[in-house]
């Protein structure tokens, strides 16, 4: 069994997703693991982790819809009796900056994964997303740590 830490640096489109499961399949294949369990953390606190369809670009599209629409821009209406508008105090890069906190607070900055023969285990629907939460196109670092068996060992033992 071995291990490995790295880094990962992705450069986003703005709010939105990006599909980093073939980087992630590669990274494995050019570390030479065969299987075993690969550990994603995000180094950011304005974007997030998720896996979700990577059939139908609909769904991504209805997701971003979906969390605009509980997590709107500049405040929010409050849940109590008076409904009033409560406004953001953080908006110190600008007006996407809370919003983009309170989506990474409600969705993933980390993911575990099992890998077979190099490849992440994931349903023949399912990719690996970015999910930028920002208005702007950004570069995001994520963090990777690998557990498992190398190839060379799986297949030196047969």
């Amino acid at each position: 069994m071995e291990q490995i830490f790295s880094k990962l640096n992705f450069i986003t489109n703005g709010e939105g997703f990006t599909d980093i499961t073939n980087d992630l399949n590669l990274f494995i294949q050019k570390s030479n693991f065969h299987s075993g369990v690969l550990n994603l953390t995000s180094l950011h606190t304005s974007c997030s982790l998720t896996i979700n369809e990577n059939a139908d670009p609909k769904v991504l599209k209805d997701l971003k819809k979906f969390m605009k629409s509980i997590v709107p821009n500049n405040c929010y209406t409050s849940l109590s009796k008076d409904k009033g508008e409560i406004y953001y105090e953080h908006f110190q890069e600008g007006e996407d900056d809370m919003p983009a906190h309170i989506k990474t607070a409600l969705t993933n900055t980390n993911l575990s994964l099992c890998f077979q023969e190099g490849k992440i285990l994931l349903g023949i629907w399912q990719a690996i997303y970015l999910w930028e939460h920002r208005f702007s196109p950004k570069e995001r670092s994520i963090s990777v740590h690998i557990i498992g068996e190398k190839s060379s060992n799986i297949y030196n033992d047969k």
